[in-house]
């Protein structure tokens, strides 16, 4: 059963909010400190969660659809994974090659100043990122709406943190509340523009889900093992229940995944 175009939308402008709300708590400046001692422990659980997707239903789902799809699609399991190799170095490529990296929340200190471009830049660079995300959570609601909850809820853990990171940029190039919410807002509408993308044009444009699937399932895992885990170690220190965090999240994703297989499925 695919998820209908409504509860897309939903699952589009949540995300979005997320963002927005997770840039607006730097403001003021008092819930900033509160905000980002929880912000360690929801990136690991983020992670954690994140990680489970991937590789509990994503990457599964895609060997499924290419050994149920014909002949040319039952032989060629190696293009799926070349597919998912090309989602994660994508990732790679405009995070890291076009956009700087940052430390999420970091960036607010007197010692971390950036120029404007160096913020923007950023941005820029999360702009793909986001887009991909909602074209995952189209893609994954395409084979089964409840896989496309399980992605959307992924990816809904790290947009606090993902709002909080482009604030902070933006505050830490002198940029005020106007600023900051027409950052975080452009990115949270670039993700609800890719779930509206893939949804009305992706079919259309000969990117079948078959091969947006493995893509998606690429970025999920970069998102996860290569932003959001070395993030939880950076900041986590020697706090052992940070680490925790990240089997919490896998815990997470478990309760989740028996809850709409077993009980929504039926």
């Amino acid at each position: 059963m695919e998820t209908g175009f409504h509860q897309l939308v939903i699952f589009g402008l949540l995300a979005a909010a997320a963002n927005v709300l997770g840039g607006l708590v730097l403001l003021p400046s008092r819930l900033h400190g509160q905000y980002r001692g929880l912000l360690k422990y929801l990136l690991a659980v983020g992670a954690g969660f994140m990680i489970s997707v991937a590789l509990i239903e994503l990457i599964p789902r895609t060997v499924e659809l290419w050994k149920t799809e014909g002949e040319f699609f039952h032989s060629n399991l190696y293009i799926p994974m070349l597919l998912l190799l090309g989602g994660y170095l994508l990732t790679q490529f405009f995070e890291h090659t076009i956009a700087p990296h940052f430390h999420l929340g970091e960036e607010v200190h007197p010692d971390n100043v950036l120029s404007p471009r160096s913020a923007f830049a950023g941005v820029g660079g999360l702009l793909m990122h986001t887009f991909f995300d909602g074209v995952s959570i189209a893609a994954a609601s395409q084979i089964d709406y409840r896989v496309g909850l399980l992605v959307f809820v992924a990816v809904f853990l790290h947009k606090f943190p993902e709002g909080f990171t482009i604030g902070s940029m933006m505050l830490a190039a002198g940029k005020g509340r106007r600023e900051v919410l027409i950052a975080t807002s452009l990115v949270g509408i670039t993700t609800l523009f890719g779930v509206l993308l893939y949804h009305f044009a992706g079919t259309r444009l000969g990117l079948s889900v078959a091969y947006a699937l493995p893509v998606a399932c690429g970025i999920t895992l970069y998102v996860a093992a290569s932003d959001l885990i070395p993030e939880v170690n950076h900041h986590g220190g020697k706090r052992p229940f940070v680490s925790l965090s990240v089997f919490a999240g896998v815990g997470l994703f478990f309760l989740l995944h028996i809850t709409v297989h077993e009980l929504i499925g039926h």
